[in-house]
Formats: C-alpha cells, sequence, structure tokens
C-alpha cells in the first residue's frame, strides 16, 4: 500500500528531527529539510552556530553521519549545515528557547510574552504561541498569546507559516510548546499594494506646471503690495485734507474770536465816548444852573 510508505517516510522524518534536536542542542537547532537524490539522501540541516557541528576538521559532522548511517533511517546520508539569517524568525529555534525558559523557572506567561515580542521586533508579519499543559496548578491548560497576522488552514497556511514544536520538562510534568511565524516576505494573499507608475515628461510637466502657479501666486501678491500702497496712499491724502480742513476752521474760529474782540473794543470806546458827552452835558448843566443863581444874586 502506497499510504504505509508515506507513513513510514514521515516516521523517519521525526525520528530524525528527534535526534537532531536532541544532538544539535547547544549548536541552536532550527528545523531541517530532507531530498531524494540519485546519490543518496541531502539533508539540510539549519543552526544558529554551525561552527559547533562541523566541528575541528569536520569530525563533529562525520560522527553525526556515521551515527545516522548506522541507525539505517536513510540511505547514503549527506549532511548540508546552513546557518539560520535571522534566529528571532525561525520557528523551531525560538520554540526551543521558549521550552528552555520554562525549564529553567520562568513564569510560562512571561517567557511567552518576551518572545513574543522578540519575534515581531524582528519584523515578523505575525505569531501564534500556543503553551499546554500543567502551566498553573495540578489541572492541565492552554495558554494562547497571538499578535499580527496569522493563517490557520488552507495551502495559505502550509505555505507562508513556519511551524515549530517543543516540548519543555518540569517536575509536575511536560509542557508541549508550538510556535507560528508569518516571515516579513511572506506572500500574503489578501494584501495588495499600489505600483506609482512614472510616464516620461509628467514630471517635467508637473514642474512646470508648479513654477507657473508659483508666478502667478507671487503676482497676486505684488497685486495685492500695490492695491495696499494705494489704500495708504489715499489714506493719507484724506487724512492731509481732514488736517488741512481743521486747520482752515481753526483760522475761521481765530478770526471770529478777533472779530468778536474788535467788537468788543469798539463797544467799549463807544461806551466811553458816550460816557464823556455825558459828562460834557452834565458839565454844561451846572455851569448853566450856575448861571443862573449867579443872575438871580445879582
Amino acid at each position: 500500500m502506497i499510504e504505509k510508505i508515506f507513513v513510514e517516510e514521515g516516521i523517519k522524518k521525526v525520528r530524525m528531527d528527534e535526534y537532531f534536536q536532541k544532538e544539535l542542542e547547544r549548536a541552536g537547532y532550527g528545523g531541517m529539510d530532507i531530498k531524494r537524490t540519485p546519490m543518496g539522501t541531502q539533508i539540510t540541516v539549519h543552526v544558529e552556530k554551525p561552527g559547533m557541528i562541523i566541528g575541528k576538521n569536520g569530525k563533529r559532522i562525520k560522527k553525526v553521519t556515521d551515527e545516522i548511517t548506522k541507525r539505517q533511517e536513510l540511505d547514503n546520508p549527506q549532511i548540508d549545515v546552513q546557518p539560520i539569517a535571522a534566529p528571532e524568525l525561525s520557528a523551531q529555534l525560538m520554540s526551543n528557547r521558549l521550552a528552555k525558559l520554562i525549564e529553567r523557572g520562568w513564569h510560562f506567561r512571561r517567557a511567552g510574552r518576551s518572545t513574543l515580542q522578540r519575534i515581531m521586533g524582528a519584523g515578523a508579519l505575525g505569531c501564534e504561541i500556543t503553551m499546554s499543559g500543567k502551566l498553573r496548578g495540578p489541572r492541565g491548560r492552554v495558554e494562547k498569546m497571538v499578535e499580527g497576522y496569522i493563517k490557520h488552514c488552507g495551502s495559505v497556511a502550509e505555505e507562508i507559516v513556519d511551524k515549530g514544536y517543543s516540548i519543555a520538562k518540569k517536575k509536575t510534568g511536560v509542557i508541549g510548546v508550538m510556535i507560528w511565524i508569518v516571515a516579513p516576505d511572506a506572500n500574503i494573499p489578501d494584501s495588495f499594494r499600489m505600483d506609482v507608475v512614472k510616464v516620461a515628461g509628467l514630471e517635467e510637466a508637473k514642474v512646470e506646471e508648479a513654477k507657473v502657479k508659483e508666478a502667478k501666486v507671487e503676482e497676486a501678491k505684488v497685486e495685492e503690495a500695490k492695491v495696499e500702497e494705494a489704500k495708504v496712499e489715499e489714506v493719507k491724502v484724506e487724512e492731509v485734507k481732514v488736517e488741512e480742513v481743521k486747520v482752515k476752521e481753526a483760522k475761521v474760529e481765530e478770526a471770529k474770536v478777533e472779530e468778536a474782540k474788535v467788537e468788543e473794543v469798539k463797544a467799549e470806546e463807544v461806551k466811553v465816548e458816550e460816557a464823556k458827552v455825558e459828562e460834557v452835558k452834565v458839565e454844561e448843566s451846572k455851569l448853566k444852573v450856575e448861571g443862573a443863581k449867579e443872575k438871580e444874586e445879582e
């Protein structure tokens, strides 16, 4: 049955993954890829520190290859070691780190939040962390932390989501840790972008149009300035006219005052003349009275 072949191949892959995870733990194991070739089986191992796997003169990697050959899991295995460019974006590596933090005694929520922040800080589009087991107390529970964009089903989830699984061993029991990461360069089907197409001569036309607009604005400003100056001149002329009118009115008032004074002086002179005439008349009447008395006495 062909189904049995697929199941056996899957079991072999799981066994190899567990072996590498145990053997290459200190080197920062981040997953593997298996490809069948005519010359044998090509195993690409992704690690954070390749030097620790290769060893001095390739002794370590040769030892690992011999061990795989002894297990008779794969035919003529050839191991290729590849470094992980961004460790924070490797789901398997981050799940191993999170499991180690929980084993060291970190609180599961603190460890999960710290790991989530590091993954999102590295530029991931989305991340989901799931922890299951005896997290608090004797009863098992599931804690899930999600941030950003994540896909759970369909072919899109298989293509863009990197999945990692690890186990933290504690006294109360094991805690399963699963991390899903959407890489920054993932091709999300429901996202879109707009490409700006540059047309030949369009930029120059826009520049010329902008210059014409600026020139018009400058002309309008100059015109406004001239109008303002004309208004200021008119206001000044009006003020001068008002001042002249005020001066004329003041002169007229002064002339009227002078005329009033002259009239008063004339009136005073007339009164003085009349007083003098009255005195003369009084003197004449006195003289007449005295003459009459003298005549009577004679």
